[in-house]
């Protein structure tokens, strides 16, 4: 396949082009367009939930901001034996270091601040957001290819692509080809965007938009993509805390998924619990 040859023998570089000393990288280009691409999703679902452009164009912006200092503090957390040695690199976001799992604590506050604020349905937004979030998330990992960061192990696979030497683990410095793990998560996510519109598509033609079906969506988007980085997290090479003999993503991702389910079990109990007799 093309793209196969493509990735197997193309170095990229970080930098997509510079304007005297100024420099435009990929990663930036690449979170942008992410983030372009699922605020037009979120634009066009919010016209069948009776939502104005300018509420969601505000919960965007807020979204933006809270979802960047949340993804960066999360990452600075993580790394804080160097950034405590390094502390002008914390803002510098263009070389990458931004954490999912900490973007989703900040857009989740200030989507709870901003849904109390404006007096809109929490779950309602939330829905309208995570759709289109996954595709966010596999246009924005091509970024980590750029920047050559995110790989996996080493491997002889014919898709498996070239890393720098000075991007290269000092353990594997005698090998060139390494698993392309920002590959799996972005195919993983255009297929989670798939189900979650899907689901969209099947609730708005069945007129089932309400409360219950908003949270369906959420979690669904909470587990999907937490067992999405629970599986690439095992051919994944970056340093990161290790907890109950796992890396530190994959033991936030079961939590979730604990959470999620027991959030479900609760909720479907509930609903089908018998009325007490008078």
């Amino acid at each position: 396949m093309p793209i196969i040859n493509f990735l197997h023998t193309f170095t990229p570089s970080p930098i997509l082009f510079s304007l005297g000393p100024v420099h435009i990288y990929w990663y930036g280009f690449f979170i942008v367009l992410g983030t372009l691409a699922a605020l037009t999703v979120a634009l066009y679902l919010a016209k069948f939930y009776g939502i104005k452009v300018d509420i969601i164009i505000d919960l965007a912006f807020w979204l933006i901001i809270a979802g960047l200092i949340g993804a960066r503090l999360y990452d600075v957390g993580l790394e804080w034996s160097y950034f405590s040695s390094h502390p002008l690199d914390i803002i510098k976001i263009w070389r990458g270091g931004i954490a999912i799992h900490g973007a989703l604590i900040g857009g989740l506050i200030a989507l709870w601040l901003f849904a109390k604020k404006y007096k809109q349905s929490f779950w309602q937004l939330a829905a309208i957001i995570v759709t289109g979030l996954p595709l966010a998330q596999a246009i924005g990992r091509w970024g980590n290819y750029f920047n050559q960061e995110l790989f996996g192990y080493p491997t002889n696979l014919p898709w498996g692509i070239p890393i720098d030497l000075a991007n290269r683990p000092w353990q594997y410095l005698d090998w060139q080809y390494f698993q392309p793990t920002f590959l799996y998560e972005s195919i993983g996510n255009l297929l989670i965007f798939i189900i979650l519109i899907l689901l969209q598509v099947w609730f708005i033609k069945k007129r089932t938009l309400r409360v219950l079906s908003h949270e369906l969506l959420v979690v669904s988007y909470a587990m999907l993509y937490s067992l999405l980085r629970f599986s690439t997290e095992f051919i994944r090479i970056e340093a990161t805390p290790i907890a109950l003999g796992l890396r530190w993503p994959q033991v936030v991702s079961l939590l979730i998924v604990a959470v999620c389910i027991v959030y479900l079990m609760l909720k479907f109990s509930k609903r089908h619990k018998p009325a007490a007799s008078s």
